[in-house]
């Protein structure tokens, strides 16, 4: 007879201490390296410490040099507030200017009924119709503070699926160029 020993089948205790473990490993890495790489999240400053902030800088111009990062400094605050009347079953854009980095507080509100927006915006120098979605959706309302990713053009799309007119009133403030509507 021939004796095959079998490997003991790990315990429930063993099988736990493991995922543990892994799951401890996981959320180091994700603080430590994928949060500053991916989203230029830096927790604890290691990503910047070994260069991993930059991978999620702007993509790099035409002539191959990266665009300079605008801060508020260099900008005038503005503060606008406006009207804007979205026909009924129409649809409208109001943009912005915005550099990359600088901040754009908004509140928006519709006088009567919701309105599908889509908050977005077009880096510079893309093709046309290519854009990014920041928030989506239908709604009576919204505000919040925008951080812009990347250089460009940032704004609003409302349309209106009603059958009278509404009118949005949007207040603005940070540093950027008003494009108004387009």
């Amino acid at each position: 007879m021939v004796d095959i020993n079998v490997p003991a089948q790990p315990s429930t205790a063993s099988l736990v201490k493991a995922l543990a473990i892994a799951f401890v490993i996981a959320a180091v890495l994700l603080v430590l390296v994928v949060l500053p790489a991916e989203r230029n999240i830096d927790i604890t400053g290691f990503g910047h410490a070994i260069g991993l902030t930059a991978l999620s800088a702007p993509a790099s111009d035409a002539e191959g040099q990266a665009p300079a990062k605008e801060s508020a400094t260099v900008g005038t605050m503005t503060e606008d507030e406006t009207v804007i009347e979205v026909p009924p079953g129409k649809g409208l854009e109001y943009k912005f200017y915005i550099h990359a980095g600088e901040k754009l507080k908004f509140t928006w509100s519709a006088d009567t009924g919701e309105l599908f927006y889509d908050f977005h915006g077009e880096p510079k120098g893309a093709a046309n119709g290519v854009f990014e979605s920041f928030a989506a959706g239908t709604a009576s309302g919204a505000k919040g503070t925008l951080t812009a990713p990347f250089e460009g053009v940032h704004g609003w799309y409302w349309k209106n699926r009603g059958a009278e007119p509404v009118k949005v009133t949007l207040a603005t403030s940070g540093v950027y160029e008003v494009l108004g509507l387009r």
